[in-house]
């Protein structure tokens, strides 16, 4: 074959694997990679940025990033030491997603074990489950090597619960139930008990006295990597003063998170057990799969969920698999942070309601 002729033949296979590739989502991008999390919480994208940013893929580098937020205790709501339930302890909700192969692994009301992430990162691994729940979560994640058990109450949920507690259990996540301005035991409203008659008129208490940034700021990180991939994951230490055993949005895949490579990524933030009837990340990705830009696919699930429960507080922040990203809240204003490869530091952006 000729020079000349030899040259054309490889710019053409180059050219044509540089489609494929494309095509494919396979390769190096100017707009990857990319981080975004719910809320100002700059030192744990930071984590996440610097992972990515020297090659890990998207799962590892959202396991980097949710581990910072755990470790520094995000607003009291990532993590060990924040958030007690009405037995003033701590529980943990994690989960992790990867967008190139569906995989789920999530931890839900686990005690005794602080790394959240890591555990749903386990569970991923190593098991053909999705979630694992409670002390049953603890014993697996302390089988393959976590540490623990370790006490994840702090002084300061201590004092929270404690003042709580003077306070008549006041306000709480009971309803129809005697006593009402007291603390429990609680029975259903029809059996008479002590303090039921300081509640003759039946008001139900707003979900805002129970819900705002500072006990359900979770956070929910997704990952564009250098090769495109996609992931998500999300850790928190669940609503202020749950009763034992709840479990909210957090470790749901479609509620708090949801990735798919072929798409892109939503996370949430907000009152996850409104929330999680909704599956409102899920709900954005779909949105954005049949062609709606990030913007309208997040006010539209948050819209959805508003017109049910007008007194809700959320938030979303979608990103789409080229790199755009927007966010949509109803009863609070929401920040989330975003890192790319264009920018010298962690941004913010404000979104209001």
């Amino acid at each position: 074959m000729a020079p000349r002729n030899l040259s054309v033949s490889l710019v053409f296979l180059f050219t044509l694997f540089s489609l494929v590739a494309a095509h494919e989502g396979i390769g190096d991008s100017a707009k990857y990679p990319i981080v975004v999390s719910t809320w100002p919480f700059v030192e744990a994208v930071r984590a996440a940025w610097k992972a990515v940013d020297k090659g890990f893929d998207a799962v590892d580098a959202v396991v980097e990033g949710c581990s910072a937020c755990e470790e520094l205790r995000c607003d009291g709501t990532v993590g060990p030491g924040g958030s007690p339930d009405e037995n003033g302890e701590t529980t943990i909700d994690a989960l992790l997603m990867n967008g190139a192969t569906m995989e789920v692994g999530a931890v839900a009301a686990m005690r005794y074990v602080k790394d959240g992430i890591k555990a749903a990162r386990l569970v991923m691994q190593h098991t053909k489950h999705t979630m694992l729940v409670g002390d049953r979560a603890s014993a697996f994640a302390i089988s393959m090597g976590l540490p623990g058990p370790s006490n994840l109450s702090s002084s300061e949920s201590i004092d929270k619960w404690t003042r709580w507690k003077e306070n008549h259990c006041q306000p709480n996540f009971w309803k129809n139930v005697v006593p009402v301005y007291c603390c429990g035991p609680y029975q259903p409203k029809d059996n008479k008990g002590i303090c039921s008659e300081t509640n003759s008129m039946g008001i139900v208490e707003s979900r805002r006295s129970l819900v705002g940034p500072h006990n359900h700021d979770t956070i929910s990180m997704a990952v564009i990597d250098k090769m495109g991939h996609v992931a998500v994951g999300t850790s928190t230490n669940g609503a202020t003063f749950k009763i034992p055993g709840r479990v909210g949005d957090g470790p749901i895949a479609g509620s708090s998170a949801y990735a798919d490579d072929e798409v892109g990524a939503c996370g949430a933030t907000g009152d996850g057990d409104i929330m999680m009837r909704f599956l409102p990340c899920y709900q954005v990705v779909e949105s954005m799969r049949q062609g709606l830009e990030p913007k309208l696919a997040a006010k539209d699930a948050i819209k959805r969920i508003a017109r049910k429960f007008p007194d809700f507080m959320g938030a979303v922040v979608a990103i789409d698999r080229n790199g755009v990203h927007a966010g949509a809240c109803h009863g609070w204003t929401f920040q989330y942070s975003v890192r790319s490869a264009d920018m010298d530091d962690v941004k913010v952006f404000t979104v209001l309601p």
